[in-house]
């Protein structure tokens, strides 16, 4: 698996910027989001961008000149949205454990709403009758992608309404004369497996009929992206071809057409973002040895988090003979980024780059040890331009009371 990009340019980008460094390359997400299109194009679709994995606000202008819509997990990722320029129809905003309040705030900016709980349901409806229209999360108990960490959708997941409970959930509806515009579903991350997905899939498609109003079908996301040599993504033409089957069958049986909503977070710019990093310690010991970074897990903590993997490349010696590694960061805790990795030979003051590092990358960045959070960088048209400054020391006092 080789950078998508050459290591020289890579190269040039660090040493004018600093490290460590996100450095984002939008035609990649450009790529993934017609490969989706493309993927639906003979079906009723719509795409919402999952902001939640990277909500840089050049990533977001980026992602509505697209075309896109976008999927927000909180009020803020909400008014970042319609910062950026989203109009206020194509956001939409699920919930998941918050306060009544958010859903209310949500509602008064105009924004599409899932509601994930039988209890903020019932308020909803209480309040707003069938005055605003409003979708439901269904948990389908399915585990259909990822671990645990990142598989939502099974029967032990906090997500969405058991969709065992639907008789509670149909009694909250007609009660208080409910227009439930939207059925939701999201399994979770990693979907390799397209007919275990469709088992969810058809999970929601089988409570249609259970509302009268129902307009769309709203599929989640969790699509797989390859994070190294023989991965595969998951296979788009083959579930758009098993979803256009069952949801026709659904469609002939209902006499009635459904939108279908996707919402794709990691699968658009994952590939697009790097994590450019500098060897400062070469540590060797009887049994390894350890490239100490200049970041770690508070800059990336995906692999200390889910076990993720990502490929390490050294762009300062990107040909040279592959020795073994354990690739660490700088922070008084365990923050192993690869343990035994072939990484062409390294020395001290090299550059590594970390692949896949556009989704949860800086998102899920934070400032442990009271170490800086990195600068963020875009490359339209072969240009570098910064899209965050670098954290300065006045950035770790600003909220503090002095």
């Amino acid at each position: 698996m080789q950078t998508q990009v050459s290591p020289e340019l890579l190269t040039q980008i660090a040493h004018e910027f600093g490290t460590p460094l996100y450095v984002y390359f939008p035609e990649k997400i450009k790529d993934q989001y017609v490969k989706l299109c493309s993927a639906f194009q003979q079906q009723d679709v719509k795409i919402f961008y999952a902001c939640k994995a990277l909500t840089n606000i050049h990533i977001l202008r980026y992602i509505h000149a697209l075309g896109c819509n976008v999927d927000c997990s909180s009020i803020n990722e909400v008014k970042l949205a319609l910062y950026a320029g989203f109009p206020k129809e194509k956001v939409l905003y699920t919930s998941n454990s918050i306060d009544f309040s958010e859903i209310e705030e949500a509602q008064a900016l105009g924004v599409h709403i899932n509601i994930d709980s039988l209890s903020n349901l019932e308020k909803f409806g209480k309040k707003y009758a069938h005055t605003y229209p409003v979708g439901i999360r269904l948990r389908p108990n399915v585990m259909a992608g990822g671990n645990l960490n990142i598989s939502t959708g099974h029967d032990k997941s906090k997500f969405g309404i058991p969709v065992d409970q639907m008789n509670d959930i149909l009694s909250v509806v007609s009660e208080n004369n409910m227009w439930i515009r939207v059925l939701h579903i999201h399994t979770g991350s990693e979907i390799s497996d397209v007919d275990l997905y469709m088992k969810a899939v058809n999970v929601l498609l089988n409570a249609t009929h259970n509302f009268a109003e129902l307009e769309c079908v709203d599929l989640g996301g969790g699509f797989k992206v390859p994070y190294k040599a023989g991965d595969v993504e998951t296979d788009m033409n083959l579930l758009s071809e098993r979803n256009h089957i069952a949801l026709s069958n659904i469609e002939r049986i209902q006499k009635k057409k459904y939108q279908i909503w996707f919402e794709p977070g990691k699968y658009l710019v994952s590939g697009a973002g790097y994590l450019i990093a500098k060897v400062n310690v070469l540590k060797k010991t009887p049994s390894s040895v350890f490239a100490g970074l200049d970041t770690g897990l508070n800059h990336l903590i995906r692999p200390m988090f889910y076990g993720a993997y990502h490929h390490i490349e050294n762009i300062s010696n990107p040909h040279g003979e592959k020795q073994r590694y354990n690739v660490v960061g700088n922070i008084c805790e365990t923050d192993t980024f690869a343990w035994d990795r072939e990484i062409s030979t390294i020395q001290e003051g090299d550059l590594l780059v970390f692949h896949n590092a556009g989704a949860y990358g800086f998102e899920m960045a934070s400032n442990f040890n009271s170490r800086f959070k990195p600068a963020e960088v875009m490359v339209v048209n072969g240009n570098a331009q910064l899209i965050r400054r670098r954290d300065n020391f006045e950035d770790l006092l600003k909220n503090q009371i002095l």
